[in-house]
């Protein structure tokens, strides 16, 4: 990797960590660059249409980021409610371990941008599509037709993003268990 590949990487992932902690608004560019240990001159290198554009790598990076953690929660179960059930227990345990609330990092950015950034309202949107896609398709090879799976999946990407909202809000993972334990009413065939 050279250094220029290297100052993008710290800038995507020092970025999708301050978007997700402070907020688009709350987040400036300064702070990135003196957080992620950058050059100044490297951000405006890698990113010349300046922060939305930062902003919209690191909601694609954060993305592809929670999206392999899906996939490979969902992939260590054959049937698909024990696959989404564990894959939530899963988050709501690591969720406030060492300070990690990773999770919510598209939800702060989407908030605080949809309306203002066309931009950065479709990059969130297909993040969230991209991870119900997962969902729909583990449903579907458990047995649910297309279109059940697909409604499905948006329900549980609602509740799990949801809860995560109010287990940062009450600092405890207590929504997102309660979530898990829901998971086998609302997929009942």
């Amino acid at each position: 990797m050279n250094g220029k590949e290297n100052s993008k990487d710290k800038l995507l992932k020092t970025a999708s960590k301050l978007f997700q902690m402070q907020g688009y608004h709350a987040t400036g560019l300064n702070q990135i660059t003196k957080e992620s240990g950058a050059p100044k001159g490297s951000l405006y290198y890698h990113f010349p249409d300046g922060k939305e554009e930062l902003a919209v790598e690191a909601v694609k990076l954060t993305s592809q980021i929670i999206g392999e953690r899906i996939k490979v929660g969902l992939d260590g179960y054959d049937d698909s409610v024990a696959a989404i059930q564990n894959l939530i227990i899963t988050m709501a345990k690591g969720f406030f371990q060492g300070g990690n609330t990773e999770g919510v990092p598209i939800a702060t950015v989407a908030l605080e941008t949809s309306v203002m950034s066309e931009l950065l309202r479709e990059t969130c949107n297909s993040a969230y599509l991209s991870w119900e896609k997962l969902f729909a398709n583990k449903m579907e090879k458990s047995g649910f037709p297309p279109d059940k799976a697909l409604e499905l999946s948006i329900v549980i990407n609602a509740m799990i993003e949801g809860a995560f909202i109010l287990s940062l809000t009450r600092r405890n993972s207590e929504p997102l268990l309660m979530v898990a334990k829901q998971v086998p009413f609302l997929l009942k065939k």
